[in-house]
């Protein structure tokens, strides 16, 4: 049977993304509104309550008004913002997070996408705190860089014109919003230290999380990694070409996420996630959740070959 989608947001970069992840699978039809219409209060209410699943790709605030605008008890919600990433009632859309996670996203009505960070933070970290091989309470930092697509369309648009930016860094006040679903869903005592950032690639991201000698053993953290995700298709161990992870610019878009564990003599270990901050980070994980909201197969619509 044929189910409907509206995306509420639909001219943005995740929009378009998702657009076309579900573009020839006929198990969906978009309900697609015009610019007039999207700018048409009633005529969003109406589609937001027309169709059987509704993904918001829109900022925080509008997320939520569009979030309350839904009366119709029927109608299923992912919303792809930062919006209710830790708000009662809404499951997170981590599918690996946990054994449960995927069938809590089956079941739910109210689904918030992870956000991009997170999501290559909590594949390294959330499983290894669960095993107790990494102590709640260790103080974590994440150094990442993202490509510029990740900003929206105010910095895709500083980096196409400025092209002398070479490196971004920001979130420097130590508040980033994703540091609350970190926290959370890692199973963390104390928020993590945070250091995003932007390079001119327009697309992908590597997450870093260095631990300290002591902060866990190496072998142990390979082990629980690998079997964590032993049944996973789209996150899996990954291979350093020459010693070296890149990200390249004009690379196609995939949907999933590779794991890397570094240890030295030292004691020392660097745990390091390389995804899509468009895919896995945004639209892949949306269209993985609605798939499986919706009863079909899991990785339907998705690329996970990088």
């Amino acid at each position: 049977m044929t189910q409907s989608v509206f995306i509420d947001g639909a001219a943005g970069t995740t929009g378009l993304e998702i657009a076309a992840r579900l573009a020839g699978r006929d198990e969906f039809d978009l309900l697609i509104l015009d610019e007039a219409d999207r700018k048409d209060a009633a005529t969003r209410r109406e589609a937001l309550n027309a169709a059987d699943f509704v993904i918001l790709c829109l900022p925080d605030e509008a997320a939520r008004e569009a979030a309350e605008m839904v009366s119709r008890p029927a109608t299923r919600i992912i919303d792809a913002s930062s919006a209710h990433r830790v708000a009662d009632g809404w499951t997170y859309g981590f599918a690996e997070l946990s054994v449960a996670q995927r069938g809590a996203i089956a079941d739910a009505s109210r689904v918030s996408n992870p956000g991009c960070y997170p999501t290559g933070f909590l594949a390294l970290v959330a499983p290894l705190v669960a095993a107790g091989l990494i102590d709640a309470a260790a103080p974590l930092t994440i150094n990442a860089v993202s490509g510029y697509s990740g900003g929206g369309k105010a910095l895709i648009e500083r980096f196409s014109v400025n092209r002398e930016i070479g490196f971004r860094s920001y979130g420097l006040g130590l508040d980033h919003k994703h540091l609350p679903e970190m926290q959370r869903y890692a199973g963390l005592a104390v928020p993590p230290v945070f250091a995003p950032a932007v390079v001119p690639v327009f697309r992908g991201m590597i997450v870093e999380v260095p631990l300290a000698a002591g902060l866990a053993d190496a072998d142990a953290v390979r082990a629980c990694l690998a079997a964590h995700y032993a049944d996973s298709s789209v996150v899996r161990p990954g291979t350093a070409m020459e010693g070296e992870l890149l990200l390249r610019d004009g690379v196609p878009g995939w949907d999933g996420l590779e794991w890397f564990v570094f240890d030295g003599s030292n004691g020392q270990i660097r745990l390091v996630a390389r995804l899509d901050n468009l895919g896995k980070g945004a639209s892949g994980a949306c269209v993985q959740n609605l798939n499986l909201m919706a009863g079909l197969p899991e990785m339907a619509g998705l690329n996970l070959s990088p």
